[in-house]
């Protein structure tokens, strides 16, 4: 016979300490709390209901002797049910526990998780009385040793940080290195054959897609398709146990994290504390909906029935209130701390910022993550939008945060697709945005620049396509973003002809270096090293199949194209001038002074400040250069570059400026000719821009 001891009311969730298990559960406006105890995955109803009696400042809590880890659980919650007050209790729905470690059993949809019977006249208004046990995805206890056997953070410092963003299954689904079970598994993903791979390529960080658990929408598993993304947590505390190989998930992801410090690669987690599975007030009633919906969502001011929806998926947390601020705060130290994690790239995190309504520099998650002396010191990426009013905050967030820099990447994609008046802006993105970043005493890292993400064209299909082309995603092509800033080079999709080819890999080659010689932090989406393609599907957010995953069986043009990308890599990592860790001390626009990223027009003249905005201006030059005295401790040599673009249709002669650090130039990078690495020019010189191309210059020999 179990018995309930008093307990704890901290930490919340279930603990185990080796002869019991406590259990602490926040809930303001509950009646009543019961922990149900299930015998197996399979279990229809649970086989004990442990009625929690004690309750500290809100939380319900109490100790059971003799539960181990391995055991499932789930919560009934008790309470009013009144919809339009906000409150939406009832003790016939089983809940996840918000803090599990780990979801022993997934969610099966059926009518019986929705609070409310389906087709009722009065929808949502009506309490469902018919049990959601045998649907309901359960919580499972954990036990937390594992040996780090010493192996800490790299810490890898921001300037020296290239982003590599990808899926735990889709990077290696097809890769056929590893055995059939490890394929698409974390433990796959930290395989030797991953692991070198990346680190040939030169990244230092990998990103991953969510990895948190998360639901799988019934109208997707309806069309046979599925949440591939994973952007619908379910369980901010668990790693998804689809992705894994063996039983003890928790272990598993702990060993993939172990083995990427151990070969110096970040590992940083795309996160969704925005909004939940749970959708809007007719969504499923699965965990916080029926623990406290009152205070774990925003609420309509004038009627609580409904949300505030600010992410385009039903709801929003919370995230003002002290307790829905905690749930995402420890969280995040978790995975921290326990899980090791370097960082995290917050999905819309415009809604993270919000105070009441409005975006606030100092709103309570801003100013918490501030304050907090775990959190602080990781590497934070903001998604810096909403789909709220005044969602658009690029360039508005504060330290210690970094921002997807979207400017950068609609400016990059607009100037080489030959769009008019895009000098100036182009120019900011090459030396790190200050227009956005300096006035609020940031410096370039604030800036995570990108040409392409999971959300959108890759690469390939960014120059392959200028229209989407989604109707595998059954949605009739009304899904996906329309202004995408593509250009097809002359024909839709794939081609025969051999000059579409070639300018599609030029201008693949131009947007690739564009990023990686910019002054920020460059993230690379993953696949698009090997011209990776979607076929057109910018959303592909429901494919979980090779629409989706990576390439590793690559023909001639992508290998090369992974070589161009790693010889970018490696200048970037070899030149601290490419990487700097403060704006230069003027940007477009002004007047150079000594150290500055100096600007230049064909002729060889710094640029006139009515050429900026000229609309017919696409060619233009940078050199950069810094004095011996602005770092003597730096063991490198003085150097210049100088990078040229040229985004007309027909090639244009540059003159080339004195060199400053150097008596001449020397060729490091061409995209139209990517095998040429010879040639060298002194001040006056002219260098032939052929169209549509970049050519990097320095006053020291490549080294090739």
């Amino acid at each position: 016979m179990l018995q309930v001891l008093p307990g704890k009311p901290y930490p919340l969730g279930a603990h185990c300490d080796g002869a019991g298990v406590n259990f602490a559960l926040f809930s303001e406006h509950a009646t009543s709390v019961s922990v149900c105890l299930f015998d197996g995955p399979h279990a229809l109803v649970e086989s004990r209901r442990l009625t929690l009696t004690e309750r500290t400042d809100g939380v319900w809590h109490g100790y059971v002797p003799g539960l181990t880890p391995g055991q499932l659980y789930g919560y009934r919650v008790d309470g009013p049910y009144r919809p339009r007050q906000g409150h939406r209790f009832n003790p016939h729905k089983v809940l996840l526990d918000p803090y599990t470690r780990l979801v022993g059993r997934r969610l099966s949809w059926g009518e019986e998780l929705f609070a409310y019977p389906l087709g009722h006249e009065s929808e949502d208004l009506v309490r469902d009385e018919r049990d959601s046990a045998p649907f309901a995805p359960l919580g499972q206890v954990v036990h937390s040793d594992f040996d780090w056997e010493g192996v800490g953070k790299p810490e890898t410092p921001w300037e020296r940080t290239v982003i590599y963003e990808a899926h735990v299954r889709g990077l290696t689904r097809l890769n056929t290195q590893l055995p059939e079970r490890l394929r698409g598994t974390y433990e796959g993903l930290a395989s030797d054959a991953v692991i070198a791979y990346l680190k040939e390529l030169g990244v230092t960080a990998i990103e991953l897609l969510p990895i948190q658990h998360h639901a799988i929408d019934g109208h997707l598993i309806t069309h046979g398709l599925s949440n591939y993304w994973g952007y619908n947590t379910l369980a901010f505390f668990a790693p998804d146990t689809r992705y894994a190989a063996t039983n003890d998930v928790v272990s598993e992801f702990k060993r993939m994290v172990k083995r990427f410090h151990a070969h110096g690669l970040e590992v940083l987690l795309d996160v969704v504390y925005n909004h939940t599975a749970e959708g809007s007030h007719l969504g499923p009633t699965l965990s916080l909906r029926g623990i406290d919906n009152a205070v774990y969502y925003r609420l309509a001011s004038r009627e609580k029935r409904y949300y505030h929806d600010y992410t385009g998926c039903g709801n929003t947390l919370a995230i003002h209130h002290p307790r829905a601020l905690q749930l995402v705060m420890d969280s995040l130290r978790y995975w921290a701390t326990e899980m090791q994690v370097d960082g995290f790239r917050f999905d819309l995190a415009s809604a993270l910022g919000r105070g009441l309504h409005a975006f606030s520099q100092n709103g309570p998650f801003l100013d918490a993550i501030a304050q907090d002396p775990v959190l602080s010191r990781v590497k934070l990426i903001a998604e810096p939008w909403d789909l709220g009013e005044h969602g658009y905050q690029v360039g508005h967030f504060p330290s210690p945060w970094s921002e997807w820099n979207g400017r950068f990447r609609d400016t990059v994609r607009r100037f080489w697709r030959g769009d008019d008046g895009l000098a100036f802006d182009f120019a900011q993105g090459l030396v790190g945005s200050p227009q956005l970043y300096r006035k609020s005493g940031r410096s370039p890292r604030a800036s995570i620049n990108f040409v392409t993400c999971h959300d959108g064209f890759t690469l390939n299909d960014l120059v392959s396509y200028n229209e989407k082309h989604n109707e595998a995603n059954r949605e009739d092509n009304r899904d996906g973003e329309n202004h995408n800033h593509a250009w097809n080079c002359g024909e839709e999709g794939p081609t025969k002809d051999a000059d579409i080819q070639r300018l599609r890999q030029r201008q693949m080659r131009n947007l690739m270096a564009s990023l990686l010689l910019s002054q920020g932090v460059p993230m690379i989406n993953s696949g698009d090293e090997v011209c990776r393609t979607q076929r057109g599907n910018n959303n592909v957010y429901c494919q979980d199949n090779d629409l989706s995953w990576h390439p590793w069986l690559h023909d001639a043009n992508q290998r090369d194209f992974f070589a161009f990308v790693q010889r970018v890599l490696r200048i970037r990592a070899a030149t601290p001038l490419l990487r700097r860790k403060q704006f230069f001390q003027d940007g477009p626009g002004h007047h150079a002074h000594a150290g500055d990223a100096v600007w230049f027009e064909p002729s060889g003249q710094e640029m006139a400040p009515g050429s900026w905005h000229a609309h017919f201006v696409r060619c233009l030059g940078v050199r950069l250069y810094e004095l011996p005295e602005t770092d003597p401790t730096r063991p490198d040599a003085p150097l210049s570059l100088m990078v040229l673009v040229n985004a007309h249709h027909d090639a244009i002669p540059f003159t080339l400026p004195d060199p400053v650090m150097g008596s001449g130039w020397h060729l490091w990078l061409d995209t139209n000719d990517v095998l040429n690495l010879e040639g060298s020019w002194v001040e006056g010189d002219s260098v032939d821009l052929a169209g549509r191309s970049l050519v990097l210059l320095a006053t020291a020999p490549c080294d090739g």
